[in-house]
């Protein structure tokens, strides 16, 4: 395993501290002995890199202090590196603590060089599961030139003076570098680079520890299950269960899960959580594509016995044309499609294009189907595609557009709405930016009146000359400001509290504008996304009817 840590830490002695003593694995928190002295670390290897003769801590403060880095609270002052080798190495593969230094040393030799560092090897890992591990600690400032390696991505990662950036290129850097070291090393090694079906956190790792802890403490022997192991359960009962994405996403509601699909991932929402957990924290297997083997398995049998009966359905060109509508009921439960007339509406199109409501605001262009991603995707594909076209229709009749025309016509309606509003916010941004700029200059020049004061007190021409010559940098303000009020028209120069009035309102109304503008513009992508899934379904239908009539 590897593993990377930052910290924001200044005391870089807690990193020295954590190494080579004992610390409580709950609390993190030093462990004492009966004297109140702290004990050491047993069967442990210590050693620093680029610290000359002073310890790891002093001699990253000197050169944070060298090059005037690492000062501000949110600087990222360390990086740790965890190496987590397999416990049934030491046994079957012979790997000793000395061993595991020298791999850490020369780990951080090759991929670390230019930083004062720290490699220290532990012979067991939390919870005494006996696997030998390797820490790498390092100063985010790097000291010495180094030269280029694949994962930098710009000069500055190799020059002195510029700080360690831990990209995921640079992690994914380091994993394969892990895994070339394990096999060269003849150790047992897992796929670091491929993530795994269950992914734990370190966060909920530690959840877990605690639990499980405090059920030992009380004398439970039941196991403790952390809310994402109980989410992974509830998933894979649903997906066992499940024959089709609905199915899955209702099987998941009943046990009070929300599933969303967004840009081809998964998340879930929990009745008790505010934001969703994506698969990705979750796991490989509880990600789309996974979930897409699993209902392409299920449903090859049933795509190849059932071929749905469509030539009686009306298409969706005939009820455009005849005025037909789709009522919005679940896909599950439709087994055929109920036209009934369309309502006429005497608002104007303008009226139709007011927000549409949170039922339709999920509504995206349909994918296409032929695409070659297995028979999983295009199940999916299918699915969702008649999703959209449902929603679509549904717009239709909620708004009362009597036919795609309307609907262009609402569109055009709303693009010269967004671009009234753009006009409206350019304005607003003009007279603010002058507003920013006339407040500047006043103050600029309103410093500069002691200046002004003392000269104008002065009885001679000459010595009024004499002294402009002297504060002639403070006279360039006085000169300028001057011509800027004369270019603008302004012979009062108002007072700071009125321009600040007036910025506060402008910067008001273009927040204001922003929010406004945001909305026209979803509206005007919304509409033009249900005008391109009805065309797209048109043609699709039509293509159908004239298959069934070849």
């Amino acid at each position: 395993m590897f593993k990377h840590l930052s910290s924001k830490n200044a005391d870089y002695g807690v990193a020295e501290k954590y190494l080579l003593f004992e610390h409580d694995e709950f609390t993190n928190k030093p462990i004492l002995d009966e004297n109140g002295r702290l004990i050491p670390r047993e069967n442990c290897r210590f050693v620093t890199s680029n610290c000359s003769e002073d310890d790891f801590a002093i001699a990253c403060m000197k050169s944070n202090l060298q090059y005037g880095k690492n000062r501000s609270r949110g600087d990222v002052k360390s990086h740790h590196y965890i190496i987590s080798f397999d416990p049934h190495d030491s046994v079957e593969n012979g790997l000793t603590v000395d061993r595991a230094q020298t791999l850490g040393e020369q780990f951080c030799k090759e991929h670390f060089a230019g930083h004062q560092a720290i490699v220290c090897t532990h012979s067991d890992g939390h919870n005494r599961s006996g696997n030998i591990h390797c820490h790498i600690v390092i100063n985010s400032l790097r000291i010495e030139d180094v030269p280029l390696l694949p994962y930098m991505d710009r000069p500055a990662d190799t020059k002195a003076g510029c700080k360690h950036r831990c990209t995921e290129a640079a992690m994914n850097y380091f994993r394969a570098e892990v895994m070339d070291m394990c096999q060269r090393e003849g150790l047992h090694q897992i796929d670091l680079l491929n993530g795994s079906k269950e992914r734990m956190t370190e966060g909920e790792y530690w959840e877990r520890r605690r639990g499980q802890a405090e059920l030992s403490a009380d004398g439970k022997p039941a196991k403790f299950e952390t809310d994402k192991e109980k989410l992974r359960q509830a998933i894979r009962t649903a997906l066992e269960a499940a024959t089709n994405y609905d199915e899955f996403a209702e099987l998941l509601s009943q046990q009070g899960v929300t599933v969303k699909q967004s840009r081809g991932r998964l998340s879930y929402l929990t009745s008790d959580r505010s934001k969703a957990i994506t698969a990705r924290r979750l796991g490989d297997d509880f990600d789309l594509a996974a979930i897409s083997v699993v209902f392409e398995q299920k449903s090859r049998q049933l795509e190849q016995n059932i071929v749905p009966d469509i030539s009686s359905r009306p298409s969706i060109l005939e009820r455009l044309q005849c005025k037909l509508v789709l009522p919005p009921i679940g896909l599950r439960n439709r087994k055929r499609l109920i036209a009934r007339p369309l309502g006429q509406n005497p608002a104007c199109i303008a009226a139709k294009t007011s927000k549409i409501d949170t039922y339709h605001d999920s509504i995206s262009h349909m994918v296409d189907v032929t695409s070659d991603k297995g028979v999983g995707f295009e199940h999916w594909a299918k699915v969702f595609n008649l999703k959209q076209s449902a929603k679509s229709v549904a717009v239709l009749e909620k708004y009362g557009f009597q036919s795609l025309e309307d609907l262009q016509n609402a569109i055009a309606i709303a693009k010269a709405d967004e671009r009234d509003c753009r006009e409206k916010l350019k304005a607003v941004e003009t007279d603010l930016y002058g507003k920013k700029e006339l407040q500047k200059r006043v103050l600029a020049y309103a410093n500069t009146k002691p200046i002004r004061d003392e000269c104008r007190a002065l009885k001679s021409d000459k010595a009024k000359a004499k002294f402009r010559k002297k504060r002639e940098s403070e006279f360039i303000i006085v000169d300028s400001s001057k011509r800027y009020f004369a270019e603008h028209g302004i012979t009062k120069i108002p007072s700071h509290k009125t321009l600040q009035t007036e910025i506060e309102q402008l910067t008001s109304q273009q927040n204001g504008l922003y929010e406004e503008l945001h909305e026209k513009r979803s509206e005007v992508k919304q509409l033009q996304t249900i005008a391109d899934n009805i065309q797209k379904t048109i043609g699709q239908e039509n293509k159908r009817r004239d298959s069934y009539e070849i």
